[in-house]
């Protein structure tokens, strides 16, 4: 799901800020931006987020400002002092030479010295900001999900008053089958028994029952809301559910004999895609 998290800390070796983005994807993928030095952290990182994510493409990014008292650095002086006196040395022998540029020297192996840190307490620190930052986009999946939930919710709503207008429809929309058939078997009385006449009426009449189809409907729009209520990662549960409630709405179009049957499984077909595009945001 789409949703997006922030978080900053400041601590005494600097300010940490860390940014979480997830937009929609059917399965979890994750990438990290991380400083070189703190790359160490991407796989405790990988499995915090595998933790509390099953879909979704999650883009973690941290950025780092280290304080003045933290960044500041002394230069060895007895390695300067080496490098400069190597360099007049150089002059010394060629006076082409031009004198030694102050940020080259600084560049050189061993002239700065870093402060001493602890390591350990900054990951502990990092970490703790992104636990946070984490916590807030799962908050913000877990609210649009419940939006999500209750926009399902309605079609099925929805879903259910067609099942039950055909349902009320449907002696009657019997009845007019039948005799349909028996109009069409007319003509074939001269050739067929009463007997093999009414079985004949009683297949057609059998493979014309939308009845199975509006009940397995409702069985199925039973079983999307029960999942939405135990909540947790249901998306892929729900994906199975829409492939089998648009089985049923092309079976009940496929038997229609009337238009009213024929527009209902056309309203159905529209609900079950609109749940369907909603679906594949969900956990």
């Amino acid at each position: 799901m789409t949703a997006f998290a922030h978080c900053h800390r400041q601590f005494d070796w600097g300010s940490v800020t860390w940014e979480i983005r997830s937009v929609n994807q059917r399965y979890l993928e994750c990438q990290y931006k991380l400083p070189e030095r703190w790359r160490l952290l991407e796989t405790e990182l990988r499995q915090r987020v595998g933790r509390v994510a099953r879909r979704g493409k999650i883009e973690c990014i941290l950025h780092i400002t280290a304080t003045a008292a933290a960044s500041g650095v002394t230069i060895n002086e007895p390695v300067a002092r080496s490098i400069l006196q190597c360099a007049e040395q150089l002059r010394a022998l060629d006076t082409t030479i031009t004198g030694v540029d102050p940020l080259q020297l600084l560049q050189w192996p061993g002239v700065l010295e870093l402060p001493a840190e602890d390591t350990a307490g900054m990951q502990r620190d990092l970490m703790a900001g992104f636990d946070s930052a984490l916590q807030s986009l799962i908050e913000n999946r877990e609210r649009e999900g419940e939006a999500m939930a209750a926009h399902i919710a309605r079609r099925i709503h929805g879903i259910r008053a067609i099942i039950a207008d055909v349902q009320a429809q449907l002696p009657a929309i019997l009845q007019e089958q039948h005799a349909k058939l028996l109009q069409r078997l007319a003509t074939l009385t001269a050739t067929l028994s009463d007997e093999r006449s009414q079985t004949e009426i009683a297949l057609l009449a059998q493979k014309a029952d939308i009845a199975e189809e509006l009940d397995r409907l409702s069985t199925h729009c039973n079983a999307v809301e029960s999942i939405l209520l135990q909540g947790g990662a249901c998306g892929r549960k729900l994906d199975f559910l829409m492939q089998e409630l648009n089985r049923e709405a092309n079976t009940l179009s496929s038997k229609s004999a009337a238009a009213a049957t024929t527009a209902a499984a056309v309203e159905l077909k529209v609900l079950i895609e609109q749940m369907r595009e909603q679906i594949q945001n969900l956990e």
